[in-house]
């Protein structure tokens, strides 16, 4: 009986290599990037708003400003803003707050002119001052104390409130609390989110104020 042998030859086996995906890579460099230009485009929407006078009858421009602070909460959400850089005279270059609005809009029937509008955190004293003034003299301000309640969040209570002149001063009585939220902060500005909706944009001012 007659029999077949078969050969079977094998190639040598060559495994396929697929060379990974490209993946995008996060760094500290395109992150800070990020936060200027998105920082700039903010600036650069409220920069001809006087201090959100104007844009109280533009709610285009409002919505625009607002995407634009929820941009910045966006890029500062993982990050904690209630420690020592919260500690600084803040500067107000824009808000929603309807009541400081009214100030500065209506100071020239009083006679003077609003100034410069701050808010004086000591995040060590737990100390929040609110601050209108009215050059040379004049200043109304709010006393607060505040507390830390989340990374973000600061709870305060209003203490007492003063209008000020130069020879005269007039006490008034507290009222109210309530909380905010720095949602975005550095060494220029800080963006605000507080218990009744508004917003504020402020800057460090490049002076200490003082009582």
């Amino acid at each position: 009986m007659a029999t077949c042998r078969c050969l079977l030859l094998l190639a040598p086996f060559k495994p396929t290599i697929i060379p990974p995906k490209p993946t995008s890579k996060i760094t500290c460099s395109s992150i800070t990037t990020q936060s200027q230009s998105a920082k700039q485009h903010l600036l650069t929407l409220i920069s001809d708003q006087h201090r959100g006078l104007k844009t109280q009858n533009d709610p285009v421009k409002r919505s625009s400003i607002i995407q634009a602070i929820d941009a910045m909460a966006d890029l500062g959400k993982e990050t904690v803003t209630t420690e020592d850089s919260l500690s600084a005279t803040w500067r107000l270059l824009w808000t929603t707050e309807k009541e400081q609005l009214f100030i500065i809009e209506k100071a020239p029937l009083f006679g003077t002119q609003a100034g410069d509008v701050l808010q004086v955190i000591d995040v060590e004293k737990r100390t929040l001052n609110n601050v209108i003034t009215f050059p040379p003299d004049g200043v109304f301000f709010v006393r607060s104390s505040i507390e830390v309640a989340s990374s973000q969040r600061v709870n305060f209570r209003f203490t007492s409130a003063v209008l000020r002149g130069k020879s005269w001063e007039i006490p008034l009585p507290p009222f109210g609390q309530g909380w905010f939220e720095s949602v975005y902060i550095d060494e220029d500005i800080r963006v605000v989110k507080d218990i009744r909706g508004d917003y504020l944009v402020v800057d460090k001012a490049p002076y200490a104020w003082k009582e």
